[in-house]
């Protein structure tokens, strides 16, 4: 009887360790085929609030995720260099516009994606060149309160 008890608990304790493990990994978003798809990059004025592991999105589908952030190695440029990387089924052109945008209330930072018009497709490894930050709402209020100060 005190077996079974035992094993019983066994395999409750072993349910409960599956569960912590999977959320840890979807709460987290790691993921353990992160060479599938292609990478783009873009070039932003700012990337404040945006964080590796944001999605990507286009038309509010989630399409990739940002792999890297940093800072344009060249001297000459103050920008943010995003790196993104982009389901294989995904062909933009080399047109289209990449934004930083908020979701939510708490505002996580994501970046939305539109298409353009033309018809020459972004290679793998190419540049975003038509991007938009995102607006920075402490800076607005502080210009409004402040009386453009």
């Amino acid at each position: 009887m005190n077996s079974i008890r035992e094993t019983a608990v066994g395999i409750f304790v072993l349910l409960g360790l599956i569960c912590v493990a999977y959320m840890t990994i979807k709460l987290g978003r790691m993921e353990f085929f992160s060479d599938q798809g292609f990478e783009l990059s873009a070039r932003f004025d700012s990337a404040s609030g945006l964080r590796v592991g944001a999605d990507v999105e286009l038309a509010g589908v989630p399409v990739g995720r940002v792999v890297g952030i940093s800072l344009d190695p060249d001297p000459l440029r103050t920008q943010a260099v995003v790196r993104l990387r982009l389901d294989t089924n995904l062909h933009l052109s080399d047109d289209s516009m990449a934004s930083i945008k908020t979701s939510g209330l708490i505002g996580d930072k994501y970046v939305s994606l539109s298409r353009g018009g033309s018809e020459t497709i972004l290679a793998p490894g190419g540049v975003i060149t038509e991007t938009e930050s995102s607006v920075d709402l402490g800076s607005l209020l502080g210009k409004y309160a402040f009386g453009g100060v």
